[in-house]
């Protein structure tokens, strides 16, 4: 079968009203990624009616590998989404295309080389997060079952990306939603129905991800026609841009996994009842917050579009809109979440350490994400202006030195709760300084517009990085 693409070079995102590109594009990304998550927290309450305490502490730790491997799935994303949204911006389809297919390649390529040199030492990674015994066990077959299928959902992931960088948010949200979808079908009926329990849960995963990639091979190929398989001589002329993006971008994203694991690794010193909690509350914060997650990428495109059609005017204002999403619907899901805590924590079954630990998060360390959402939108504006390595600094900034000193106090004086408490309140001064670097940024490009991009062109030296030059800073890498 032969793909179809669209006519039409005109680029969506330069004319209209931005607030519109960014609540549409936000939204209908949103409903996709949070039923995912939706279904990640419906898995962990199918596992917590098994009413075996460790289940659930085996998926807290596994989830926290899996979100390495997500992180790394989300980088090179960017990084496709970015080169074919600034292709399209200049009206080049083909040369979108052509970008499309290499970023497949070349993601797919990494995650499966990722997935064969984790596999052997699941046991000990999970181990270096604190699990032992039982615990450890249980969460290293649930790995072992799921790490294979990690380019699947990469690939998956890569072709979101092409359709939010052509503007079709409506296709997008259908492939995270027909993944979503196919877990909440399937989970139940591998958990209970066959009574595979732990592992029920780990091939309905797999299976779910077979269907984000398939529904994404359409939308991005048979609908678009932007994934063109590359020659020899394209795959070494895209090489250096999207390395150049996606290398800085799988960084900054690797730099929450991170910050996360040393969470995850105090919390065990608190027994599986506050590893349960922690992984509870894991899985709550995508479902409140999926929409601000969602913006991040969907922002990108937007920006992407605008500097690859030299309209710089508008890069400004997208940032404002997008501020002003974050900051309304940040402020409404932290209400909701603190008038429903006891509710939510009843909904899972939690008891002792575990129910405190979601209270806690839903009354006061759930409005920490107005300022993780400042951060995500200053990434969106790095990773799809030129300095995606400003990215990778912010984020691993927050996820070290915003999130381990106030962690291990947290921890030391105040237990569990303060473990939270650190990690909520080390999210302020990055989101903060990043969001004013990243208007710099906008500014900055406004006032000494880039010359013509070449992905030819030699990469720029280092110096080029820094936001605070003038002249060709914010060309592409």
């Amino acid at each position: 079968m032969t793909a179809a693409p669209i006519p039409s070079n005109q680029a969506k995102f330069v004319t209209g009203s931005t607030m519109r590109h960014v609540s549409v594009m936000t939204a209908t990304g949103s409903v996709g990624l949070v039923a995912i998550f939706f279904v990640d927290a419906l898995n962990l309450f199918y596992i917590s009616m098994l009413g075996i305490q460790e289940l659930a502490a085996a998926i807290g730790f596994a989830s926290t590998l899996l979100f390495f491997t997500v992180s790394i799935s989300i980088g090179f994303t960017i990084a496709a989404s970015a080169l074919v949204s600034r292709a399209l911006g200049r009206g080049d389809r083909t040369e979108a295309a052509r970008l499309g297919g290499a970023s497949m390649l070349f993601i797919g390529s990494a995650t499966t080389a990722v997935a064969v040199l984790a596999w052997p030492f699941l046991d000990t990674l999970v181990g270096l997060l604190g699990a032992t015994g039982e615990t450890r066990a249980l969460s290293t077959r649930f790995m072992q079952i799921v790490i294979p299928s990690l380019p699947i959902m990469a690939l998956g992931m890569c072709t979101t990306g092409i359709l939010r960088g052509v503007g079709d948010a409506r296709r997008a949200m259908y492939v995270t939603l027909a993944g979503g979808i196919a877990a909440a079908v399937l989970d139940p009926l591998f958990i209970f129905g066959f009574g595979l329990g732990l592992d029920g849960a780990a091939i309905s995963t797999v299976l779910s991800r077979l269907v984000l990639l398939a529904v994404g091979l359409h939308g991005a190929h048979y609908v678009h026609g932007l994934i063109a398989l590359p020659s020899r001589e394209t795959l070494v002329s895209v090489a250096r841009p999207f390395m150049a993006i996606g290398i800085p971008a799988v960084l900054t994203q690797v730099a929450t996994p991170v910050g996360n694991a040393y969470v995850t690794y105090e919390m065990s010193r608190f027994g599986d009842e506050a590893i349960a909690g922690w992984a509870i509350v894991g899985r709550l914060i995508p479902v409140a917050f999926g929409v601000i997650f969602a913006l991040s990428g969907s922002v990108g495109p937007i920006l992407g579009q605008n500097y690859g059609a030299r309209r710089y005017d508008r890069l400004n204002q997208v940032m404002r809109d997008s501020l002003i999403f974050v900051t309304v619907y940040c402020l409404a899901a932290w209400l909701v979440l603190a008038l429903l805590s006891s509710q939510i924590a009843g909904l899972f079954g939690a008891v002792g350490a575990a129910r405190e630990l979601i209270v806690f998060f839903c009354l006061f360390a759930a409005g920490s994400f107005l300022f993780n959402g400042a951060l995500f939108v200053a990434n969106a504006a790095f990773n799809n202006l030129g300095f995606p390595t400003l990215s990778t600094l912010f984020n691993w900034g927050r996820s070290t030195l915003g999130v381990i000193p106030f962690v291990w106090i947290g921890a030391h004086y105040y237990g569990a709760k303060g473990v939270v408490a650190g990690w909520g309140l080390g999210a302020i001064v990055f989101g903060i300084v990043s969001l004013v670097v990243a208007f710099r940024v906008v500014r900055n490009i406004g006032v000494n517009p880039p010359p013509e991009i070449d992905l030819d062109a030699p990469p720029p030296p280092p110096a080029a990085q820094s936001p605070f030059s003038t002249g060709k800073a914010a060309t592409l890498q």
